[in-house]
């Protein structure tokens, strides 16, 4: 294939596509440009795997540290396993490409998208999902495309394709939108309380975008002289469908729509089982095409019943969410924790306050940057009643954490305000549909309950659709099997006030604008529901801390003091940190952090920097030790190091002769510090406390008048 290279303009800004130069021998490759940054996008295909009935689809994003200039840290110089940034990438790229395979195509799909150059204004990760699916159509892989991806931010309240990664930082919105030329087929993003009717605004801008980009697609392939052969799906056996379906249809119903998920999977495998056993003779050794036509005939049933009744699982209509519990601390030692269940979907949600030592440093290849707040997700197998091996976190666990985790983002204090590291994780110990949006709940709850001064609750439902023509029925927290069987998955999380998260992914085309705002509304009013709930629980965070959570006090002090407060080799700040049992962070511009496990711990390590770093307040007091005595008075350390003058006059409220009729070596007393002389040094007295004392103690009665003698 000769070199071909075609261009567009997005946002005053050529966006390149270009193939026939890099990875000639993949099956279709393309090179997406924007700015400086690119990415190279492969598709290789093999023949399908015996006895495989699934689409075996994977896709790879690989950020090259060459691309932006650097040299990979730690020992072995090269890059490792897959960041978390690289493995929601992936999964940015795999969700919009994955429905647009016919069906019956099992043939084994392999595509890597590789960031071969990156700048410092635009991420790669929308560019990957262009070059995925140019690529794939520039082979002979039979993928319905070509799709597109854009990013849409707001900048200075005006939405804006394509915004620079520090557009995007300081925005209100973060949204990623894939489609092709007549729909959209993905969205996902995270916003700061914003308004249904503006998501909307921002898909149909990202569309227009996207028209642009898969026009520029067609014009590539036609330049390419690329034809692809038709795909004919492998036909199925009509009458072993029809000996199917006369078996199970006038039991199937009863079975799946009974709202016990447990039951209703055992119904399930028992019918499937019967079919198989008494089909087996008319059809041998076809039990999985035997299968492959129940579960279709089930997924038919199930969608007609639906759409024709208005009924769903369990009994519920279109709009009923599932019976929701919440419960706070549920264990003891945690800082934070909640328990939430909605219908058969449970996720135990606990908050960890940690100091800034437990920062995670994150060092991507465009941004380098510490992260203060960490949402982590775990899917163990017991959740879905099955037995699996147990490893490293799957990328479906890293995709739900990062959903749940940027819902709240908008929501959390500042670190200056609330100095913490926040790190929550959420354990999914039952599933049955949407646990990410349980995870999001949870967590609201969780850090309620630990005490973190969060804006206001934040919660999330799953909606799904099914669409059959102009029949249409948009489903309120849909069930794991409504998802499987449906034709959308979207997540909406927020407060009451707007949305912080949405998450979309459609297996069909069609989705107009009018049904993404009945959803969005739908999703509006079920999330203020579930809001209502978790309100009864807790309504705003607790004023308190857990009594295990680290104690955290902040000062600041002057730039020129941090070598003192540090000391030779560290000497001085390492000797308060052992004497006190805390931890001391100090950052260049002098702020300290003092980190201790109680009160008692923090005020002596706050005391000791306050000595040597900070001149102490007129109107302070302190209990201080007399170290020597003169004939003007007495000289007392009131802070550690810190020695001052009591002068004679001001030992006592009456007049003293001698300073030690008053006072001794090694003697303590309370003194209060009432100004500073012309040199800068301290006057303190021991007379303004008398007096202080004098002034509150408490009156004295008058004496009662004698009585008379009789």
């Amino acid at each position: 294939m000769s070199h071909q290279s075609v261009q567009t303009i997005v946002n005053e800004k050529a966006f390149t596509l270009e193939t026939g130069k890099l990875a000639r021998q993949a099956g279709g490759s393309a090179v997406a440009r924007y700015g400086d940054t690119m990415v190279l996008a492969t598709a290789c295909s093999a023949k399908p795997r015996e006895d495989v009935d699934f689409f075996p689809l994977s896709v790879e994003y690989i950020e090259r540290t060459y691309a932006a200039g650097k040299i990979p840290g730690g020992f072995h110089k090269r890059e490792g396993k897959p960041s978390e940034k690289e493995v929601i990438s992936a999964r940015l790229i795999d969700r919009p490409i994955r429905p647009l395979f016919p069906e019956g195509y099992f043939n084994e799909l392999q595509i890597v998208a590789t960031v071969i150059s990156a700048d410092d204004n635009f991420d790669a990760d929308v560019l990957a999902i262009t070059a995925a699916s140019t690529a794939l159509s520039l082979s002979q892989i039979p993928f319905q495309g070509p799709i597109a991806g854009v990013r849409v931010g707001m900048v200075d309240g005006k939405l804006k394709v394509f915004p620079t990664l520090a557009e995007t930082e300081a925005g209100m919105l973060d949204l990623v939108v894939a489609g092709s030329q007549d729909s959209i087929v993905m969205v996902e993003g995270g916003a700061a309380e914003v308004k249904e009717e503006t998501i909307v605004e921002a898909i149909l801008l990202a569309h227009e975008e996207i028209k642009k980009l898969v026009a520029v697609q067609k014009e590539l392939i036609a330049r390419a002289g690329v034809t692809r052969p038709g795909y004919v799906a492998p036909a199925k056996d009509a009458a072993l469908y029809a000996a199917v379906k006369e078996t199970v249809v006038n039991r199937l119903h009863d079975i799946s729509f009974c709202g016990d998920k447990a039951k209703r999977y055992a119904g399930i495998d028992a019918l499937l089982a019967e079919a198989q056993e008494k089909l087996a003779e008319q059809f041998p050794e076809r039990e999985k095409e035997i299968a492959n036509a129940f579960h279709d005939i089930e997924a038919r049933e199930m969608r007609e019943s639906i759409l024709s009744t208005r009924t769903r699982i369990g009994g519920r209509d279109l709009d009923t969410i599932r019976d929701i519990t919440c419960d706070l601390d549920m264990l003891p030692r945690a800082h934070g924790s909640a328990l939430f269940t909605r219908g058969e979907t449970q996720a135990l949600v606990v908050t960890t306050l940690g100091t800034k030592l437990d920062e995670q440093r994150i060092d991507n290849v465009q941004v380098e940057y510490s992260k203060s707040y960490m949402l982590h997700y775990n899917f163990p197998p017991y959740s879905v009643g099955e037995v699996k091996r147990i490893g490293s976190v799957s990328r479906r666990e890293i995709g739900h954490g990062h959903l749940a985790e940027r819902s709240l983002t908008m929501v959390l204090p500042s670190e200056k305000s609330f100095p913490y590291t926040l790190r929550v994780v959420s354990e999914i110990l039952e599933s049955n549909g949407s646990s990410s949006m349980a995870s999001v709940c949870g967590s609201s709850l969780s850090l309620m309950a630990a005490g973190v001064p969060i804006k206001a609750h934040v919660a999330g439902v799953a909606m799904g659709l099914i669409k059959e023509g102009d029949r249409v029925a948009i489903l309120t927290d849909i069930l794991g099997t409504e998802d499987h069987l449906g034709d959308m998955d979207f997540k909406v999380a927020g407060t009451r006030d707007g949305i912080t998260a949405v998450q979309m992914d459609i297996k069909i085309s069609g989705i107009t604008t009018d049904l993404m705002k009945e959803a969005l509304e739908k999703a509006r009013v079920a999330r203020i529901k579930i809001i209502d709930i978790m309100n009864s629980a807790i309504a705003h965070p607790r004023k308190d801390i857990s009594e295990y959570a680290p104690r955290i006090f902040t000062m600041v002090i002057e730039k020129d003091k941090i070598r003192e407060l540090i000391g030779p080799g560290g000497k001085v700040v390492r000797e308060i940190q052992e004497t006190t049992n805390t931890t001391i962070n100090i950052e260049d511009d002098g702020t300290v952090q003092i980190y201790a496990q109680n009160i008692k711990d923090k005020d002596a390590a706050a005391q000791r920097v306050k000595a040597i770093c900070c001149d102490p307040e007129v109107g302070e007091e302190f209990d201080a030790k007399v170290v020597t005595i003169t004939d003007f008075g007495a000289f007392v350390e009131f802070l550690p190091g810190r020695e001052g003058l009591v002068h004679i006059s001001e030992l006592d409220v009456k007049r003293v002769g001698r300073t030690e009729d008053v006072v001794k070596l090694g003697d303590m007393m309370r003194v209060k510090l009432v100004g500073y002389d012309r040199g800068g040094k301290v006057r303190l007295s021991r007379k303004a406390i008398l007096l202080q004392q004098q002034q509150s103690a408490p009156t004295p009665a008058p004496a009662p008048a004698p009585v008379a003698a009789a």
